[in-house]
């Protein structure tokens, strides 16, 4: 899906041809996250990829994210398994990916839980993330990096 939006970039300020101050902008999809960009430009491999969409599935499934409204959800309707993942009803489900979600960042280590969590989850760019952490520019890669790759040792992908 893409959901494309110009935003203004911080920080740049150029001269235009009139000699006025401008702003430079640049064209981003707001519907692609983190992951999926450095995904895109080969920061991040398929593997290490394929972890962070799973991290980020249970995350979502478990529903740890702030609610900012309410739910419109249908009530159920007798049966109450038939809609949900893996024919669980929505309340085992939330409660399996929530186990799934702490084992994986147990996996990773408190080192690495919070770069994962910040970039995957809270879909935090790198830079917004190294800032949050107070970390170098450009070293929220490498860390990541490393994370993505315990998380991949522990769901077992090759």
């Amino acid at each position: 899906m893409r959901e494309l939006a110009e935003r203004a970039i911080e920080g740049e300020r150029l001269a235009s041809e009139h000699g006025q101050r401008g702003r430079r902008s640049v064209t981003v999809n707001l519907a692609e996250s983190p992951l999926g960009w450095l995904r895109a430009r080969g920061y991040v491999d398929a593997r290490q990829f394929e972890a962070g969409e799973r991290l980020r599935t249970d995350y979502e499934t478990a529903s740890l994210g702030p609610r900012v409204t309410m739910r419109w959800d249908a009530s159920p309707n007798g049966g109450g398994r038939r809609g949900s993942p893996q024919g669980l009803d929505p309340t085992l489900a939330q409660i399996a990916a929530k186990r799934r979600f702490d084992a994986a960042i147990a996996a990773a280590g408190p080192g690495l839980a919070d770069i994962l969590w910040r970039v995957v989850c809270a879909c935090e760019g790198l830079p917004l993330a190294e800032k949050g952490l107070g970390w170098p520019a450009r070293a929220g890669k490498l860390v990541l990096g490393f994370a993505l790759d315990r998380l991949a040792d522990h769901y077992g992908l090759r």
